[in-house]
């Protein structure tokens, strides 16, 4: 096989709960994902040595180097084999970079993917999934998409039951935000306050609402303890979450540590209308309406 072509998912988080700053630097989370339809494309080809390309939407803005999380991917799959591989990966991004929709650890996990596919080493998921933790909290939940409650560092994933599509729009921001830099204003601000950190637990409501399919419920709990970081960090973000609860969102919310900005629409139909909106009126400079659950990362 020459080339081998994986399709998958951005992330949206529906809860983020957000624990005390631990000893090692890390905090324990609740963290609820949600693989939503904006997809990064990854091509693994036949080649002597591991190396990354990028086009699309934000090409500009990722890494070529060996800090690329997708070429680190592919040389720890290859470390795990214990042989020596090569791919020239070519990545098709359409996931925002820096925005706090796990674009980069999407990109890894496609590489995982495709990789085991090219140098046909048939690992099963399990082993993939072992090899996405060392690489990053979220690129475990990239090779599984649906929905998920990730706690520990978010790589310790359980699924959570689905009970229909929920509807979305997203309105990515302009230059992106630092995760590491997003947690270090959490933690300031916490400091600041004064005020004990509770250990994170998973809303039951939340879990119901998703379960039950109702989005006018999953709207009124979604939650995000890293939004008051990324909006000290980004000012300009509270406008256009605003804008999107004045244009009828169910719930609007910074996704992740930002600067990405999710809004829970009714249907396809309200979601469209939406994001028109949201561009029209200047609150966006865009905003693309996506659905989910969607599956994680799979062969095309």
């Amino acid at each position: 096989m020459s080339s081998v072509t994986v399709r998958v998912p951005a992330k949206v988080n529906v809860q983020l709960s957000v624990g005390p700053l631990r000893e090692d630097g890390y905090h324990d989370l609740v963290n609820v994902f949600h693989a939503v339809s904006i997809f990064d494309e990854v091509v693994a080809k036949e080649s002597e040595s591991i190396t990354v390309q990028v086009t699309g939407d934000w090409s500009d803005q990722v890494p070529t180097d060996g800090s690329n999380l997708a070429i680190r991917a592919a040389q720890a799959l290859a470390k795990h084999a214990g042989r020596t591989y090569g791919a020239d990966l070519v990545i098709k991004k359409a996931i925002p970079v820096a925005g706090g929709m796990a674009g980069g650890s999407a990109d890894a996990a496609g590489a995982l993917v495709a990789c085991n596919e090219l140098w046909g080493l048939g690992l099963p998921l399990e082993d993939l999934m072992e090899i996405a933790g060392d690489l990053g909290s979220d690129v475990p939940f990239s090779l599984m998409g649906g929905t998920a409650v990730g706690t520990g560092r978010g790589e310790q994933l359980c699924e959570l039951p689905t009970g229909g599509t929920f509807h979305w729009v997203f309105a990515p921001a302009d230059g992106g935000l630092s995760t590491a830099n997003v947690y270090a204003e959490c933690d300031r601000l916490r400091e600041e306050s004064g005020v004990e950190v509770p250990w994170p637990k998973l809303n039951d409501s939340l879990m119901e609402a998703l379960g039950t399919g109702d989005a006018y419920a999953l709207g009124s709990h979604l939650s995000n303890d890293l939004q008051v970081a990324a909006l000290n960090l980004r000012p300009d973000l509270a406008a256009t979450l605003d804008a999107g609860r004045q244009h009828g969102a169910l719930g609007a919310i910074v996704s992740g540590s930002g600067p990405t900005c999710a809004f829970l629409a009714i249907d396809a139909t309200h979601a469209r209308d939406l994001a028109g909106s949201l561009t029209a009126t200047g609150a966006a400079r865009t905003a693309v309406a996506a659905h989910g659950p969607v599956q994680g990362a799979i062969l095309v």
